[in-house]
């Protein structure tokens, strides 16, 4: 009779079990928020402006593929850095001139504080292995 074992849980030897447990809390933190922000706007999408029912299925979007850092999360890095970017563009390019000049309103002033949630994102990405792996590792190619 033959047996079934479990296929050993994929190790990553770059990354310690620490370091996934807190990309996973990452993922978490960018999935339950957005689930519990953005998922029960959804019935009403199609009533909404073109750019904010836009924004809401993207970002919905972006929720499960968080749900799915948990369970995959170095698979999942570009979800994080993704998260990571839009942000960090979004206050230097749109925030930081209105903040200098003074021109911050209360719905400004709100995004800006939602979007500074991205330095768990920036503590939880390894940066190194970022680096490593995707900046200076040879490319696929191309032929």
């Amino acid at each position: 009779m033959a047996t079934i074992t479990a296929a050993a849980p994929a190790i990553h030897p770059d990354l310690s079990l620490t370091r996934l447990h807190l990309m996973r809390a990452g993922y978490l933190l960018m999935g339950v928020g957005l689930a519990l922000v953005k998922w029960p706007l959804l019935p009403d999408v199609a009533t909404l402006p073109l750019y904010e029912g836009v924004t809401l299925c993207m970002l919905t979007a972006m929720s499960l593929l968080a749900f799915l850092g948990l369970r995959y999360p170095v698979k999942m890095l570009p979800v994080l850095l993704f998260e990571a970017f839009w942000k960090l563009f979004w206050l230097a390019l749109v925030a930081l001139p209105q903040a200098i000049t003074g021109d911050l309103d209360a719905a400004t002033t709100e995004t800006v504080v939602s979007c500074s949630l991205v330095v768990v994102i920036l503590a939880v990405t390894p940066w190194r292995y970022v680096w490593r792996n995707y900046v200076r590792a040879t490319g696929t190619r191309w032929r």
